[in-house]
């Protein structure tokens, strides 16, 4: 068994008031050294037999197609979850 990892991220130009809340308490928390956040969506995808090439661009299909909206959000990363357990 496999996993394939997608990222989503709002785009660059979309607002993200989840992220502005993060980056708040984290300074409140004192964790200054950290400019920014950008909240997003991740999605672990799992698959009977191994992680091929075709896995994968079926798995970034289905997050441009399916588990992103395409007005607001850009998919970042597909790959191959190495960590899966035994």
């Amino acid at each position: 068994m496999g996993r394939v990892v997608v990222d989503v991220m709002p785009k660059p130009e979309i607002l993200d008031p989840q992220g502005k809340a993060v980056a708040a308490a984290l300074s409140r928390l004192g964790f200054g050294q950290f400019a920014g956040v950008r909240q997003g969506k991740r999605f672990e995808l799992e698959v009977d037999g191994d992680v091929t090439d075709e896995v994968l661009a079926a798995a970034r299909e289905a997050g441009e197609q399916v588990l992103s909206n395409p007005v607001i959000e850009d998919v970042v990363a597909v790959y191959a979850d190495e960590q899966v357990p035994a």
